[in-house]
């Protein structure tokens, strides 16, 4: 069985947890999440406790079990911690700004790159750090890499929007050796 799908998940004080047709919804202090359950999952409700089951061992049962049971424990996390990822912007004249709905990057580029703020997340910036948070994790992940994208850290240089902690493996430059091909 899966070791995360069958421990059951603990509903805390506060969220208010709700299934019906097939559609599970978690309302806690920061908000509202629901998710489509596969309908080869079975997710029951008994008090205090949600509990995963899966049909078969089949290796799909076998993933959606422990997947459900995943999303479900960040549904209730979300709703009542959420959720926050940090990204650096690191490079010579490379900042970043809130200004008003948009976050506002300046990455070397001939102009500014204007990333418009969801409204289901919310994005700070404190000494070239963009901390990304909301109550979806998903969300929270899908809007740092997109915010990354615009301009990913350099292989050579490092520069770039990076994730906190990201470690980079910097490659070596060109190297100006003797007798490589040119004039002695």
């Amino acid at each position: 069985m899966s070791r995360i799908g069958k421990k059951p998940i603990e509903i805390p004080q506060g969220v208010r947890v709700n299934l019906q047709d097939g559609e599970l919804r978690v309302e806690g202090p920061k908000g509202k999440l629901s998710m489509k359950v596969h309908p080869d999952i079975k997710v029951s409700l008994e008090g205090n406790i949600i509990r995963v089951e899966r049909p078969t061992d089949q290796p799909f049962h076998r993933a959606m079990h422990g997947t459900t049971a995943a999303l479900i424990r960040n549904m209730i996390k979300g709703v009542t911690e959420g959720f926050t990822k940090v990204l650096e912007v690191v490079g010579l004249g490379y900042r970043a700004a809130v200004k008003g709905n948009n976050l506002e990057l300046s990455l070397g580029l001939s102009h500014p790159v204007i990333y418009p703020i969801p409204p289901d997340v919310k994005i700070e910036v404190k000494e070239n750090k963009i901390y990304v948070s909301g109550i979806d994790k998903e969300r929270v992940g899908q809007v740092c890499a997109q915010i990354r994208a615009f301009r990913k850290p350099n292989v050579y240089k490092g520069k770039g929007i990076r994730y906190e902690g990201e470690v980079l493996r910097l490659k070596a430059g060109k190297a100006a050796g003797k007798g490589k091909g040119g004039k002695k």
